[in-house]
């Protein structure tokens, strides 16, 4: 399984949660790239009433199966959470009880690639993925709204 394949070009990932009140409505985003900075996948979704730090793991998690079905190569993640980034990286203990399977979820995921590095940006360098963990938000509001508008 080599270069040709596509199992062992590198991913980098942007991902990014979040809540409107916390908690509250939350949303998720993430963008997958390929080393050449060609973007391979991305999501917007909405993820019902959660916390900010729900968010930002579940954003994660669905980030990395999405970028396992797309290479077992080196893995290079972005956030602008210094929370998830540093317990991640064994910097931080995971303290809440309801974050515990979402960080070990996160770390079954990461020892599927070959190599694995978890970094923290800026949130200005993490614009795009910032952007689109509210369009799932957004876009949850106005579908509901919708039908609401169309039966007036």
């Amino acid at each position: 399984m080599g270069e040709a394949s596509g199992r062992g070009r590198e991913i980098v990932i942007y991902s990014d949660g979040a809540a409107r009140g916390n908690p509250g409505p939350a949303g998720i985003g993430y963008l997958i790239y390929d080393a050449e900075g060609r973007l391979l996948a991305q999501e917007a979704a909405y993820l019902g009433e959660t916390t900010n730090n729900v968010a930002e793991y579940t954003a994660l998690i669905r980030a990395l199966e999405r970028a396992a079905e797309l290479s077992a190569g080196p893995v290079r993640v972005f956030s602008d959470s210094e929370l998830l980034v540093r317990q991640l990286n064994g910097e931080y203990r995971v303290r809440q009880p309801h974050l515990v399977p979402l960080y070990e979820q996160a770390r079954r995921l990461l020892a599927r690639f070959v190599l694995a590095s978890v970094n923290h940006v800026p949130r200005e360098k993490n614009r795009e993925a910032d952007r689109l963990s509210n369009e799932g938000i957004d876009r949850h509001f106005a579908q509901a709204a919708a039908p609401e508008e169309a039966g007036e």
